[in-house]
């Protein structure tokens, strides 16, 4: 068959296109144009990121994983994508566990015996300047308001996010003030964002606007920042069940400050990419 093999894979509705650079060569020079165009949902295979698994840098690593979003451009984490990545790579080697190893450091994964995958995301950072924010300011209580959203706790796990807290995650317009908040002056790298409600004990109610993709079904990290959020303000513990659009994961963040995500991975399809979508004729 011609063409570049590739396995389209979704953690909670969250579908990535996931490519083989130890394989073909050819994906690890995409631009983000060419990557772009992968990912569009109506011309390309459709994704909210595109994931090329590549050699790994770090001796102590099985893979690395690079991440690019629906816009093409490269981003430091996804944990979703960690988590379908990291059951690939326990596939070849016949293990329960893996070491994947990102732009931002190694991140070590397990496999459970019902199917779910827990994903070590490694230290949040809490610091105005780690997240990072424009000045430096309280990152429990951001003072950050747009309509019905005010006072966000600010979380960097591999990238930023600003959570909210409301009464009622599902009547907020995400899809109107994601984008504004996104790119608001705060976040000079941009920002995901997330509204949410405690729906019960130490469970809540999520739902996402992702840096350079817009609303997603599901977000690991932005969990991740939930969960660290809620216990921050004495709203749960530090074990939480996040529910997202497109299911549930579990949030733990351990006392020294690493946070536990578990959560399914499933296959969709495999396919071969065409070369017009790579630009070649």
């Amino acid at each position: 068959m011609n063409g570049i093999p590739f396995v389209k894979m979704h953690g909670l509705g969250n579908d990535f296109v996931v490519f083989d650079g130890r394989r073909d060569p050819a994906v690890l020079d995409l631009d983000d144009a060419t990557a772009a165009r992968i990912a569009d949902r109506k011309t390309g295979v459709g994704c909210d990121q595109l994931i090329v698994i590549e050699p790994a840098r770090d001796d102590m690593a099985d893979a690395f994983m690079r991440i690019r979003n629906n816009d093409g451009g490269e981003v430091e984490a996804c944990g979703n994508a960690t988590r379908c990545v990291a059951s690939i790579v326990m596939g070849e080697l016949g293990r329960n566990d893996a070491i994947i190893e990102t732009v931002v450091g190694l991140l070590d994964a397990n496999a459970s015996t019902n199917g779910l995958v827990t994903v070590d995301m490694g230290q949040v950072k809490l610091d105005w300047r780690d997240i990072p924010l424009a000045e430096a300011v309280d990152t429990n209580h951001i003072p950050l308001s747009l309509g019905p959203l005010s006072d966000a706790v600010g979380v960097n796990v591999g990238n930023p996010h600003a959570v909210f807290f409301v009464e009622d995650a599902e009547a907020i317009d995400i899809e109107k003030l994601g984008p504004v908040l996104e790119h608001h002056e705060m976040f000079p790298e941009r920002a995901n964002i997330e509204v949410c409600s405690i729906v019960g004990e130490n469970q809540i109610r999520m739902r996402v606007w992702e840096r350079g993709v817009g609303v997603t079904r599901a977000c690991g990290t932005g969990a991740c920042a939930v969960g660290v959020a809620a216990a921050r303000r004495g709203l749960t513990g530090r074990k939480t069940e996040i529910i997202l659009d497109g299911g549930k994961l579990t949030i733990e963040w351990l006392p020294d400050d690493h946070v536990l995500m578990t959560g399914p991975v499933a296959t969709s399809f495999q396919g071969f990419l065409h070369s017009s979508l790579l630009g070649q004729h």
